[in-house]
């Protein structure tokens, strides 16, 4: 098959789009996925592509007949295209087409990470993969975090997105789910060492920006406030880092 060179190719356009705005993955319910590792991780979680392009001599071969295995519909595309599409300065010459994940909520969660207002691609994304690393059941955003399928966000996670539901929810819902929870909210001001916390019970653990903090509601939904303790002259960690001491803590005390 000869590669797709033109960029108003509807297929083109639409990874272009699914990359770029978020309005756009919602409206269509689909995502973009680009690079060899996030492609492959999805693939093997048991999540099939609606297509792929690739480059033909850049692509991953083993993956491309992986997929075409499976009979999905693999694409070949131009230099010039895969460059128009990508969002890295080297791109691995594979972007993939998804439906947008739709996971199941547990019923009767035992360890939940609340994020609030984390509008950082990078952190967001990083504190994802912690939160599968460490355990994590299900991961809420609450009003005002970035898109979790921004290209960075997925980009950081590493493929968390598909190993730990990841749910955006206002208030009211986050509320409702977390209710036979303890509440945790991570706060520099806060009146308790978070290694002195119990964490044998089911909890949830509210964590916001390093710039912002967080908010009222995630306050009032709080019942203990627990902070980290840091070298003098240090303001705060970043929600990334945050994430990383409390929920490997938390593990720590499971073992």
């Amino acid at each position: 098959m000869d590669p797709i060179t033109s960029l108003q190719n509807e297929r083109v356009k639409l990874a272009k789009g699914l990359l770029l705005r978020p309005r756009l993955r919602r409206k269509e319910r689909k995502i973009a996925l680009e690079g060899t590792r996030l492609v492959r991780d999805a693939v093997e979680r048991g999540h099939k592509p609606l297509f792929v392009l690739y480059e033909m001599d850049k692509a991953d071969a083993a993956l491309v007949a992986q997929l075409e295995q499976h009979n999905i519909q693999t694409l070949p595309v131009s230099e010039a295209v895969m460059q128009h599409i990508s969002e890295t300065q080297q791109p691995q010459g594979i972007v993939a087409v998804f439906p947008m994940p739709l996971p199941p909520l547990p019923r009767h969660p035992r360890r939940v990470l609340i994020l609030d207002s984390v509008g950082d691609p990078g952190n967001l994304g990083t504190a994802l993969r912690t939160a599968a690393a460490a355990g994590v059941e299900v991961v809420l955003l609450a009003p005002g975090c970035v898109d979790p399928y921004n290209a960075k966000v997925l980009r950081s996670g590493m493929g968390a997105h598909f190993r730990v539901p990841v749910i955006e929810a206002g208030w009211t819902e986050i509320g409702a789910y977390c209710e036979r929870l303890t509440v945790y909210l991570a706060a520099g001001d806060g009146d308790m060492r978070y290694d002195l916390a119990d964490w044998s019970a089911p909890w949830a653990i509210i964590i916001g920006s390093e710039a912002h903090g967080t908010g009222p509601q995630a306050a009032a939904l709080a019942q203990h406030r627990v902070y980290i303790p840091m070298a003098a002259n240090t303001e705060s960690l970043n929600a990334a880092a945050a994430a990383a001491v409390l929920l490997f803590e938390t593990a720590r005390s499971r073992l």
